[in-house]
C-alpha cells in the first residue's frame, strides 16, 4: 500500500469510540481530516464530534470491510482491540500502529518478552497459569509481588497484591482461573511516562518526560517537567525511541517508566495516545494528538517541545460537575453520560511560565 502523505480531507477510521478517540477526532478536524468511529457500544463519546460512526463487533467481517471502504487510514484508540478485526482491516487499508504492537501489548508476557529481548530493564517476572505454578512463582521471584492478569488489565483493575506467600490463594481466586503473571516488586522513587512519536519515514519525536501519581490505580495527576536530572530524562527518551524503531512503529506509543536507584525499569508500554500525555494539549504547540494523526497519514511530525510548565489532573465521577466552575485551568470533558465512581470523564490542564 502507498506511503505517500494523505490530503487534507481525507478519512481516518478509528477503532475505539472512547475519550482518546474523541481527542483524536477533534485534532484530526483542525487538520481538515475526517474521522469514522467504529465501535460495539450504542452512542459512544467520539461519535459525538465525528463524520461517521459505525456500530458493530469487531469480528464483524461484513461490517468491518464496509467500514474499511470508507476510510483512507485506521488506527485505535485502546490496546484491546480484536486481533481479528486488525486481521479483516489490514489486507484492505493501512492500519498504523500495525498488528505487532498490538500483539506484543495485549499479553503481559509477551510485553515483557519483547522488552527484555531489546535489551531493556522490567520487574521480575513469570507466567502463572494455576495454583501451583503461582506457588512456583513466589518461590522463585518472592514477596511482596503483584499478580496481575496477562490480558486486559486497566487502571488497577485484573491485579491482586500478594504481601506473603499465605496470601496466594486468596490472590488467585480473584484472577477467576485466568492466565496471569507474577511481577516482583521494584524500589522505585518515582513514576514517569514518555509520549513518543514514529513517523512513516522512521523520524521519532518525544514529549519531555512526565511524572505520575496514582490512587487506587487510576492515574490522577502528570506534572511536567518530571522531578529528574536531564541526563536521566534524555535516556528516558532514547529508550522510548528504541522501542518505537524495534515495532516498527508508527504513530504515538506511551511509556511507563519506574525511576529506581540504579536507572530506568520498564513498566509498560500502551501503542496509543495516553492519558499521562493529555497535558500537551495545553503545554506544546502541537499535542499528542495531532502528532498522532500527522505520523498515521504520512505527515511531518512537527515540534513537540513545551512551552510552559505543566499539572494534569483527572476528572474522576461528580469531580466533572465541579470542574465548570474553574477558571485558572483548561478543562477538558469527554461528553459522557453517567459519572459513575472512578470513571474518567475529564481532565484539567493548569500551566505556567517554563521552568
Amino acid at each position: 500500500m502507498s506511503k505517500a502523505p494523505l490530503p487534507p480531507g481525507s478519512t481516518i477510521g478509528i477503532l475505539g469510540g472512547g475519550q482518546l478517540g474523541r481527542m483524536l477526532s477533534l485534532a484530526a478536524a483542525r487538520l481538515g481530516l475526517k474521522c469514522h468511529i467504529y465501535e460495539d457500544a450504542e452512542a459512544p463519546p467520539a461519535a459525538q464530534v465525528s463524520d461517521a460512526f459505525t456500530r458493530g463487533a469487531y469480528d464483524d467481517r461484513a461490517r468491518l470491510a464496509a467500514f474499511a471502504k470508507t476510510v483512507d487510514v485506521v488506527t485505535y484508540e485502546f490496546e484491546n482491540v480484536d486481533l481479528a478485526a486488525v486481521d479483516i482491516l489490514e489486507p484492505l487499508v493501512p492500519v498504523r500502529p500495525g498488528r505487532r504492537a498490538l500483539e506484543v501489548s495485549q499479553d503481559r508476557i509477551a510485553e515483557k518478552d519483547f522488552l527484555t529481548h531489546i535489551g531493556l530493564r522490567t520487574a521480575p517476572y513469570a507466567p502463572v497459569d494455576n495454583f501451583c505454578t503461582l506457588s512456583e512463582s513466589i518461590d522463585e521471584i518472592g514477596t511482596p509481588a503483584i499478580l496481575k492478569t496477562r490480558r486486559f488489565g486497566y487502571d488497577g483493575k485484573g491485579q491482586a497484591r500478594i504481601t506473603d506467600a499465605d496470601k496466594a490463594g486468596e490472590a488467585w481466586e480473584t484472577m477467576d482461573a485466568n492466565p496471569s503473571v507474577l511481577e516482583g516488586f521494584v524500589n522505585f522513587d518515582r513514576e514517569i511516562s514518555v509520549i513518543a512519536t514514529r513517523g512513516l519515514d522512521g523520524s521519532v519525536v518525544c514529549f519531555d518526560p512526565g511524572e505520575n501519581e496514582h490512587a487506587d490505580g487510576i492515574l490522577r495527576t502528570t506534572r511536567v517537567p518530571a522531578a529528574i536530572p536531564p541526563a536521566l530524562a534524555q535516556d528516558a527518551v532514547l529508550l522510548a525511541g528504541r522501542i518505537l524503531n524495534a515495532l516498527d512503529y508508527v504513530g504515538v506509543l506511551g511509556v511507563e517508566l519506574f525511576v529506581a536507584p540504579d536507572g530506568l525499569v520498564v513498566n509498560e508500554i500502551a501503542p496509543r495516545v495516553h492519558n499521562s500525555g493529555h497535558w500537551t494539549q495545553d503545554a506544546c504547540l502541537i499535542d499528542q494528538f495531532e502528532m498522532h494523526i500527522r505520523a498515521i497519514c504520512g505527515w511531518p511530525l512537527g515540534d513537540g517541545s513545551r512551552h510552559s510548565d505543566a499539572e494534569m489532573t483527572n476528572l474522576l465521577g461528580e469531580e466533572a460537575n465541579q470542574a465548570i466552575s474553574l477558571t485558572g485551568a483548561a478543562v477538558h470533558l469527554y461528553g459522557k453520560g453517567e459519572a459513575r465512581p472512578g470513571r474518567k470523564m475529564g481532565h484539567v490542564n493548569r500551566i505556567t511560565p517554563r521552568s
